[in-house]
């Protein structure tokens, strides 16, 4: 079992930056891909950004590519979003997940942290 707890959304202006933490609680954060995903209302959650369990492997949805950062800190439980450059357009609930790539599903996911951006 994997509880996931995201923090540090807010509002901030365009061309600002925010970056998002996601805290994994259990000792097999290490042993699952993550992900950010987001949702904008009235639209379908989307991918945002990937990374593997080592860290070493990470992919960007092209809407994103440049601008944000994914990493990870494993001896800390925890998964970060660095978000650059932000652009209204970037307004959302963004989710983290846990991926579990022997079956590549989605098994657990974070509350959500609200994110926004002014113009």
């Amino acid at each position: 079992q994997v509880q996931l707890v995201e923090s540090g959304g807010g509002l901030v202006q365009a061309g600002g930056s925010l970056r998002l933490s996601c805290a994994a609680s259990g000792r097999t954060f290490s042993t699952y891909a993550m992900n950010w995903f987001r949702q904008a209302p009235g639209k379908e959650r989307e991918f945002v950004a990937a990374i593997s369990q080592s860290g070493g492997s990470t992919s960007y949805a092209n809407s994103v590519k440049g601008r944000f950062t994914i990493s990870r800190d494993n001896a800390k439980n925890t998964l970060y979003l660095q978000m650059n450059s932000l652009k209204p357009e970037d307004t959302a609930v963004y989710y983290c997940a846990a991926r579990n790539v022997l079956i590549n599903d989605y098994p657990y996911w974070g509350q959500g942290t609200q994110v926004t951006v002014s113009s």
